[in-house]
């Protein structure tokens, strides 16, 4: 399965992101204190990622059954940056929960700002604030 993530949101194709996720999942970015809701508005958010992260690898992949720590590395602008996906899965194996942890302070900075850009120019958002919480 991690496989197939890492190809997913290196392209940070919605779509796909998208049947990734169970229907009602959370996601809690690393840039603020509040949570995602629902398979919509979390493929909008990653896929939004996937366009602002390059060179994006997972470097080690620990745990098993419903819950994973993926470690990657990528760059944000020409930051360079490591974080962990925290994921558990639900019985039929798609992403019930999402959590990102990430650092340098600074390149969490410049996601927020990137993500703000675009999401900025993204009319879905203005459905979507009901999401966050």
């Amino acid at each position: 399965m991690h496989g197939l993530i890492q190809e997913v949101v290196a392209k940070g194709n919605e779509a796909d992101i998208a049947e990734l996720l169970a229907e009602d999942v959370t996601f809690l970015p690393p840039t603020y204190w509040k949570t995602w809701t629902g398979r919509a508005p979390v493929a909008a958010v990653l896929g939004h990622v996937g366009q602002v992260f390059s060179e994006f690898r997972y470097r080690r992949i620990m745990g098993e059954g419903k819950d994973w720590a993926l470690e990657f590395q990528c760059k944000v602008g020409d930051l360079d940056t490591v974080g962990v996906d925290l994921l558990t899965l639900n019985d039929a194996g798609l992403i019930q929960n999402f959590e990102v942890v990430m650092r340098p302070y600074k390149t969490i900075g410049a996601l927020r700002e990137a993500i703000n850009a675009r999401v900025q120019t993204d009319a879905r958002f203005l459905e979507f604030r009901h999401a966050l919480t």
